[in-house]
């Protein structure tokens, strides 16, 4: 095992779990009592749905006192059905929603709860929703129009029942979820997602699988190795990661193929959503948070959509709320379940409509009322610093003006200082490159971040900078001051001209705004493992020395830098616990502990303009402190 500093700020557990977070008042405080529909309920445990190879899984089912038809609200879950991602501060129960002459079915996915079958991650999802749809749409009660919500692998599960088309599938509504499960999910920037993955898999449905089948001992030691996250997260190699019993078929075998597999080859390939948008033929309403560990596919799922959806209902029919979110952290008032810098933006304006949103949308797609909540592509996202909500047609905001500024000055941290500058004329004079030595033994410690699922155990929100930014191996590069107050709002891209003595290894990026007073907040981040430059398929290594481009994806964002505040791009090789530091070895993926030291060159002159493109919205426009809940275009 290799040791290895870590700094965690905020947050990553069970993804999705009922158990992560909201304290011990949460049960008290939620959900709200009010607001429950005409139809009194009753309820029906552990309903028997046979799938097609004969695997048996098992539903709570909450029928509404009604002698009408009515539809269905479908959840598929691995976190147990009888949670129903009620907590922490997130959805309405299943009663509520039923209360509103909805049948509601929550049902324990395969191998999970009290399901019958063998648990494997995403391999089954596509087939089992598909049947599980046909089966909710043919209950006793029901008019066989099917919806179904969730978040996070709750959203997969949708998605992955969308791509199969069943009959009786209407709409469905995804929370923090992604559009590929190699890239944004497992990996990112072909980079291995490790605070979000090892803790996931080990403290939740690992140990959840090993209930369902019996195996208590290994349940009770992944609960035990899972509250020792920070010590497993230093191990090496990871293809042998002893918490999931390697060589062990009856343990994790997904997750050593998770391993295995660490480019987005065909393995990936057979369920991602990105290559199957023309088979999902219905509207879809999604919910993403600005620091969710899904944002990124959050968005492609809603342009990717509008673009190439299978109907042109559906394809105008797509509407993305994009909040002052984590992953589990909603803007509940009083929920103190996200990062503190992250609570007081979404206060008090930016708690999430997904409750009353999503019964809207279901009342217009499976009722056929006429509410105004669909009907063209929309985007509602909260501008933080403003503490407002907007809405828009598109995505990236069609009113963006892409503006580049280019890296200029000596980034590093050295004994004048760093006078590192964002500036907005490419450099035209020649430059001396920056500078810095990275260790893989010594990565660069997370400070916020974009990784899962809760805000006590991982990095996720946002933080102020100031401890990363005093290390010599992270440069920053600096604008001016703003003359006005400046709306960043989308996606970032970074255009970086390096070279490294290593055939493989990480840059990393983030953009930071900084107040008057010097303090500074991460707003998002990115990363790019080198032989990745060209292909997420065809990794290549680099030649040692050699300087190449790299594009580097910040994640989106929406943030008003105020007058007076400037913009700072950090520049890195590492951003531990958030992602695995790379060894610099070029050796296969996981297969050995082995690590070596790489000196990294970061050049920014005429022949090498290394640059940032920024999102910048034009002033003006409606904006309301009120989520809008009428706002179509």
């Amino acid at each position: 095992m290799v040791a290895a500093g870590v700094l965690i700020l905020s947050g990553c557990g069970g993804s999705g779990s009922g158990s992560s977070g909201g304290g011990p008042q949460a049960a008290a405080k939620w959900p709200p009592a009010q607001g429950r529909g005409s139809c009194a309920v009753d309820e029906q445990t552990n309903v028997p749905a046979t799938m097609r190879d004969g695997v048996v899984l098992k539903a709570d089912v909450y029928r509404p006192r009604t002698k009408d038809p009515v539809p269905v609200i479908l959840m598929r879950t691995q976190y147990g059905k009888t949670e129903a991602q009620i907590q922490p501060y997130r959805f309405q129960s299943p009663d509520w929603f039923a209360s509103h002459c909805y049948l509601v079915v929550v049902q324990d996915i395969r191998g999970q709860g009290a399901s019958g079958g063998t648990f494997t991650e995403f391999a089954n999802d596509q087939n089992d929703g598909y049947d599980s749809v046909e089966w909710a749409a043919r209950l006793p009660g029901s008019n066989g129009k099917v919806g179904m919500y969730g978040s996070s692998y709750v959203g997969a599960t949708q998605w992955l029942s969308a791509v199969t088309a069943p009959p009786h599938l209407v709409t469905i509504v995804p929370s923090n979820t992604a559009s590929d499960y190699y890239d944004g999910w497992t990996y990112e920037g072909g980079e291995f997602r490790l605070a979000f993955i090892e803790p996931w898999a080990m403290g939740t449905i690992g140990e959840t699988a090993a209930v369902n089948r019996g195996d208590t001992a290994t349940a009770q030691q992944l609960q035990n190795d899972s509250a020792q996250f920070t010590r497993w997260m230093a191990y090496r190699p990871y293809q042998q990661f002893p918490p999931m019993h390697p060589g062990d078929t009856n343990v994790a075998p997904w997750f050593f193929d998770w391993m295995r597999h660490p480019t987005r080859d065909d393995y990936w390939k057979q369920w991602s959503i990105r290559d199957k948008y023309p088979n999902v033929k219905i509207p879809v309403l999604d919910f993403e948070g600005w620091y969710d560990a899904f944002l990124a596919g959050g968005t492609e799922n809603f342009t990717g959509m509008v673009q190439r959806g299978g109907t042109s209902q559906a394809r105008a029919n797509q509407r993305i709320v994009i909040g002052p979110w984590d992953h589990v952290g909603w803007g509940r008032p009083g929920a103190d379940v996200s990062a503190p810098m992250l609570d007081d933006m979404a206060d008090p304006n930016g708690s999430s409509p997904v409750n009353d949103l999503m019964l809207a949308w279901y009342d217009h797609f499976l009722k056929g009322q006429d509410n105004k909540v669909a009907g063209a592509p929309t985007v509602d996202y909260f501008l933080m610093g403003a503490n407002k909500w907007k809405t828009a047609t598109a995505w990236p905001l069609p009113n963006t003006r892409w503006t580049t500024y280019y890296l200029s000055g000596n980034g590093g941290n050295g004994e004048t200082g760093r006078f590192g500058q964002l500036t907005a004329a490419q450099p035209k004079d020649s430059q001396a490159p920056d500078t810095y030595y990275y260790d893989p033994n010594d990565p660069v410690p997370s400070a916020g971040g974009h990784s899962c699922c809760g805000a006590s155990s991982g990095p996720q929100g946002p933080y102020d900078q100031y401890v990363v930014e005093q290390r010599s191996d992270v440069l920053t590069y600096t604008t001016a001051a703003m003359s006005a107050d400046t709306e960043i709002t989308g996606p970032t891209e970074v255009k970086l001209w390096a070279s490294s003595t290593a055939p493989d290894t990480d840059f990393t990026a983030k953009l930071v705004e900084v107040a008057p007073d010097g303090s500074t907040m991460n707003l998002n981040d990115g990363i790019i493992r080198t032989p990745f430059r060209d292909s997420l398929e065809n990794p290549t290594p680099t030649v040692p020395g050699r300087p190449y481009q790299y594009t580097i994806k910040i994640w989106p964002t929406s943030y008003l830098v105020k007058a007076g505040s400037r913009i700072r791009l950090e520049i890195s090789s590492s951003d531990y616990p958030q992602f695995a530091p790379n060894p610099n070895t070029g050796q296969p993926f996981g297969t050995t502990p082995d690590v070596q030291g790489a000196t990294q060159t970061i050049l920014h002159d005429p022949a090498h303009p290394s640059s940032v493109t920024l999102p910048v919205i034009p002033a003006g426009g409606p904006e309301t402190t009120e989520f809008p809940m009428d706002a179509t275009h």
